[in-house]
């Protein structure tokens, strides 16, 4: 039986000193991650809304259970960005992040 390989990279470590090198390294491990991850930084993403009768947005949050499958995509390639740069920073730089839900915020 033939095994695949699977490798594991973290993310480089932003210490406050290296945010030239932190930058390209990481830009380079969220690229890697899937095209949706890089895309969530540079867009941005929005919770869904729940649309009125006439299709209009709402500022009512859409339930978890109700997003469609294009939802659910986009809100994991947020999910895997802000896991990277949550990762990817010192303990002094989380306490700066650690509220982002968004990770184009982050």
């Amino acid at each position: 039986m033939d095994k695949a390989k699977i490798f594991v990279n973290r993310p480089p470590l932003l210490d406050g000193t290296n945010y030239d090198y932190w930058k390209s390294h990481m830009r380079a491990f969220l690229k890697s991650i899937d095209n949706k991850t890089w895309k969530s930084v540079l867009k941005g993403w929005e919770h869904p809304v729940v649309l009125d009768a006439d299709g209009n947005m709402t500022t009512i949050l859409k339930p978890e259970e109700e997003w469609s499958v294009a939802e659910d995509e986009l809100a994991l390639g947020n999910s895997k960005a802000l896991n990277a740069l949550f990762n990817g920073v010192d303990k002094n730089m989380f306490r700066l992040i650690k509220q982002c839900s968004v990770a184009s915020d982050a």
